[in-house]
């Protein structure tokens, strides 16, 4: 059973596309018409106005989804059950790191595109506030993100461009909430982040956070960052010709 089957309950609601994210994702899909989504989870990105086919191995997920005339297989990235150059383009959106043999996966993602594979991603190098207070994070993206090198290696030549993260951000994913530290003491908004789920140490780390939240330690050390409109939390388009 794919895992958000069980753990998928709230995500639909949490995790709203933001538009500022979206127009990058489409800017960076090109002209191309037909799209293979791949991880599509409920469908947050996807474009509207072209030919889009979702694959999602979670049927829980594939329930939620909110595009519900788009074409929707239930499928893993690494056996991608269509032809070779099937599609125009590309794209998996914060998906990877669930995926259980990317390099598999990305090459399959190779194989049914003719033209461009977009991805966002996580730099795992990157080091977030958050860890400070949750350092199994770290060692999460660690273990579950690729190296930024892995790409060229899988896909060919590559380009990679910062995607900063709104302070307002709609999306619930796990550094959004970056200039809203008071969110993660929020449950209910945990919940729209796998990240969470079966966290090592995390009770101790939002008690600590909550502490420097209500002594002002958090201000004292971050508090720069209430002011700034966007944040590199190592975030990541992945553009593959």
């Amino acid at each position: 059973m794919a895992r958000y089957d069980s753990i998928g309950i709230n995500y639909a609601d949490l995790r709203i596309p933001d538009a500022r994210i979206a127009a990058a994702i489409a800017q960076a899909l090109g002209p191309a018409r037909s799209i293979i989504n791949v991880g599509a989870g409920t469908g947050s990105y996807e474009p509207t106005d072209r030919e889009v086919t979702a694959v999602e191995p979670s049927i829980e997920m594939i329930r939620k989804r909110r595009h519900p005339a788009a074409a929707v297989v239930q499928a893993s990235a690494d056996a991608l059950p269509f032809d070779d150059n099937a599609f125009d383009a590309a794209m998996a959106i914060l998906t990877i790191h669930h995926w259980p043999d990317k390099q598999a996966g990305l090459r399959e993602v190779r194989r049914v595109t003719q033209g461009r594979i977009v991805l966002l991603t996580f730099d795992p190098a990157q080091r977030p506030w958050l860890t400070d207070y949750l350092p199994e994070l770290a060692r999460l993206d660690d273990a579950q993100m690729p190296a930024m090198a892995d790409y060229a290696r899988w896909l060919g030549p590559v380009r990679i461009e910062p995607l900063l993260v709104p302070h307002d951000c709609t999306d619930g994913f796990l550094y959004a909430y970056w200039r809203r530290p008071e969110a993660y003491l929020d449950a209910r908004i945990r919940s729209g982040s796998s990240s969470f789920w079966a966290l090592p140490g995390l009770e101790d780390g939002l008690a600590r956070l909550a502490d420097d939240l209500s002594s002002g330690a958090w201000e004292e050390r971050y508090g720069e960052l209430r002011h700034q409109p966007a944040y590199d939390a190592g975030y990541r388009l992945v553009i593959a010709d």
